[in-house]
């Protein structure tokens, strides 16, 4: 219980003004969320909360590192992680019918009653969008000592013989055109 609370903010006690709240994550905590593509993860989050008098500003900095694998050859990949990202929180008095006409996914509402606010899942989506949608070597690692070789000479072999279809296909259409062609000449 007390590893979930430590990702609520108690926002009523803070005076108006940026607030700082920093946060470390690893496998456990995505683990408990869902089943991760990475692992050995440790991401640092440093969370500035700039209070208002009806809302809250919350920009979050995500750094660290993750073992993921190489999209293009399959092998083990360290990868550093950094991104930023904003979240609007405003307090009113009816939050589910705001945030069920709410199109702006950096916006939120709370109710004026709330006294805290759970960070944990936005800290969750966040570090996950940090990630690119790609995970590949380096161009200048590619096809290098920490590149399977085995599967790049398979995807190159991929290749050759997929455009060697797709150029048969391409003269496969042009001569069923000239088929039709002398026949409408013979006419």
């Amino acid at each position: 219980m007390a590893a979930k609370r430590a990702f609520e903010i108690a926002f009523v006690g803070l005076k108006q003004g940026v607030h700082e709240f920093n946060y470390t994550v690893n496998d456990k905590f995505f683990v408990e969320k869902g089943d991760p593509d990475f692992t050995n993860c440790t991401a640092n989050i440093k969370l500035l909360l700039d209070k208002k008098s009806s809302f809250m500003l919350l920009k979050f900095e995500i750094g660290g590192k993750a073992d993921v694998i190489c999209d293009r050859c399959g092998n083990p990949l360290g990868m550093d992680i950094w991104d930023e990202f904003s979240m609007l929180v405003k307090l009113v008095e009816n939050p589910d019918e705001m945030n069920a006409q709410e199109e702006d996914p950096d916006v939120f509402y709370i109710s004026r009653t709330e006294s805290h606010i759970d960070v944990a899942n936005w800290i969750y989506e966040f570090v996950l969008l940090s990630f690119p949608l790609q995970k590949l070597c380096s161009p200048d690692e590619m096809g290098g000592p920490q590149c399977n070789k085995e599967v790049l000479e398979k995807l190159k072999n991929m290749e050759a013989k997929e455009e060697q279809t797709n150029a048969n296909q391409l003269w496969k259409g042009l001569d069923q055109f000239r088929k039709t062609k002398k026949e409408r000449t013979k006419k």
